[in-house]
């Protein structure tokens, strides 16, 4: 039966076989139905090298608008378009459809003038913001140098909406941005070749104005955001071109103080273009035109639907906490639903956030951020006093019953490192500082409950926009280092007075010497360059030490350990 079955199988197919010429001669063919698009699957992670990917989109996204045979539409010669509101003044041009000008009001730039987010060095040679992104070089410098029609020229005030269109025949291009009173810009954009859409997407190509220390263009990152996981990718981990599929709620470039994110209506089907270029600077911001140049690496984005059009919001504005809550982002799930997420304040976040809200709210009575710094310190040290009194006294005793440990090692000396009998000399050591009062950790404890302030201090004060370009005294800026390093200067000083105002009576007086100078030089060179805030906040804090320092040395365990340590010292010169 299994072979007849076989037989029968074969027999017919070679009979359809042999009667498909006659089929298609004598009848005539029905027409095929066209085919369902398949939605190309996303990846949640992989990334994909610029070569690799391709120019023409994937069915299954929206559909764009077609484009009539022969149609064009352009401009016969190049325009300008400003958008403002009371936060910035945005200069459009229609060659690319692209901005040209992107000034923030209330900011000003190292030269005290109106700031402009453009990096125009990087702009002239990697694209202008809201330019196309495409994977064919060629495609993308025709869309981005081609005149569009303006529906809008001249002056514009937000609220509202201006577009920008092109088509030459083979290619239809539209561009949408929808203003408001906020930093937000909505953004819709649409390229079809020959009836096909393309994948263009709108980016922030590279880097920012105000980045004009060579320091600055290190602080650039990539940054995005997916429910409650937040990647901050530096220079060194970005490949430019590179197409991350994923699903995210915000992502784009920042520097130190500002970003230029893209949040996308879709998340779950948007890419993300990371950009990295080469750029030659001058070294000397106050002199552009000098031929004195070094090279940085400039930072940007392109995020858009690898379907059809691209249909998101923009926030281009500064890294302030209050203004990044304000911008909803409705699709994160398991974290707060804004951009307070570009705001990197740390491991120890948990610490410095509460800190800054703090600082800002002294600010709000005192009105002045560097005193706001000072009374904040005060503060911080007056409540930390007891923690530092308590390891202060635990050294001292430590200290004091350093020589009669140091027989008790000698007692043992003899004896190796796995002989039984050296348990003893622990056991030893134990009483003594048991009848002493002495506790192993007391000095150290307290040190490491301070540790984590010093760290989110440091870190809240990097990530302070406020401190941008605030003034205290001599010092213009608190964000950048004091002008005439007299900070830094302190932190030596005041440190050279912690060191030899501290009694070391277990310390080899030859060894305490050399500490007296090295740990000073050391932290006064670490600080150099550090902002000028946080040397404000060291230095203070310094000081603080040195009165803490001075009373404590005047009690009758200070003067018995400075005692103890001048005898050791001159028994040493013997």
């Amino acid at each position: 039966m299994e072979r007849r079955l076989l037989l029968v199988f074969a027999l017919t197919f070679v009979v359809i076989v042999l009667f498909q010429p006659i089929l298609k001669k004598y009848f005539p063919q029905a027409v095929a139905p066209a085919a369902a698009p398949a939605q190309q699957a996303l990846s949640q992670t992989h990334t994909v090298p610029q070569a690799a990917a391709s120019n023409q989109v994937q069915p299954g996204g929206p559909t764009a608008p077609a484009l009539n045979a022969g149609a064009t539409k352009q401009a016969n010669s190049e325009s300008e378009t400003v958008v403002q509101n009371d936060l910035y003044r945005i200069t459009f041009t229609n060659r690319g459809a692209q901005v040209k000008s992107w000034i923030l009001k209330k900011f000003t730039d190292d030269k005290d003038q109106p700031l402009d987010l453009v990096n125009k060095l990087s702009a002239e040679k990697y694209g202008y913001p809201l330019s196309f992104w495409t994977y064919d070089e060629t495609q993308r410098n025709k869309l981005n140098s081609a005149l569009y029609v303006a529906a809008s020229v001249g002056m514009v005030n937000a609220p509202s909406q201006i577009t920008f269109e092109y088509a030459d025949g083979d290619v239809a291009v539209r561009k949408s941005f929808n203003f408001d009173q906020t930093y937000v810009v909505h953004v819709e954009t649409s390229v079809v070749s020959k009836g096909s859409p393309v994948a263009a997407y709108p980016a922030w190509p590279g880097g920012f104005g105000d980045q004009a220390p060579l320091s600055s263009y290190a602080a650039a990152q990539i940054n995005y955001q997916y429910n409650g996981s937040i990647e901050r990718l530096a220079i060194k981990k970005i490949s430019g071109g590179n197409t991350m599929h994923m699903p995210f709620n915000w992502g784009g470039a920042t520097d130190q103080y500002f970003a230029a994110v893209f949040i996308p209506d879709d998340s779950q089907n948007s890419v993300l273009v990371t950009l990295r270029n080469s750029l030659n600077v001058p070294k000397n911001p106050k002199n552009p035109n000098s031929q004195d140049t070094a090279p940085v690496e400039v930072l940007g984005a392109a995020v858009g639907n690898p379907s059809g059009p691209t249909i998101a919001r923009m926030y281009v504005g500064p890294k302030a906490l209050t203004t990044l809550e304000s911008v909803p982002v409705t699709t994160v799930v398991g974290a707060e639903p804004d951009l307070r997420g570009l705001i990197n304040f740390g491991f120890w976040g948990v610490i410095a956030r509460p800190l800054f809200l703090w600082l800002r709210w002294i600010h709000g009575i005192i009105g002045n951020w560097g005193w706001a710094i000072c009374l904040q310190t005060l503060i911080i040290n007056l409540a930390l006093m007891p923690l530092r009194i308590s390891s202060m006294k635990s050294a001292l005793k430590m200290q004091k019953i350093q020589p009669q440990m140091n027989s008790i090692k000698e007692k043992y000396k003899k004896y190796g490192m796995r002989d039984p009998r050296r348990q003893e000399m622990n056991t030893e050591i134990g009483e003594l500082m048991k009848q002493q009062g002495v506790s192993p950790v007391g000095g150290c404890l307290p040190l490491v409950i301070q540790m984590p302030f010093l760290f989110a201090y440091y870190s809240m004060l990097g990530s302070a926009l406020d401190l941008r370009h605030a003034t205290w005294l001599w010092i213009h800026d608190l964000s950048s280092p004091d002008p005439w390093h007299v900070l830094p200067i302190g932190i030596f000083i005041t440190m050279l007075f912690m060191q030899r105002m501290t009694p070391q009576a277990g310390m080899d007086p030859s060894q305490q010497k050399m500490m007296n100078v090295l740990m000073p030089v050391m932290m006064g060179f670490l600080s150099w360059n550090f902002a000028s805030g946080l040397c404000l906040y060291w230095a203070e804090g310094n000081l603080i030490a040195v009165a803490q320092q001075s009373v404590m040395n005047r009690t009758s365990l200070g003067r018995e350990m400075r005692e103890m340590a001048a005898k050791r010292a001159r028994k040493k010169e013997k």
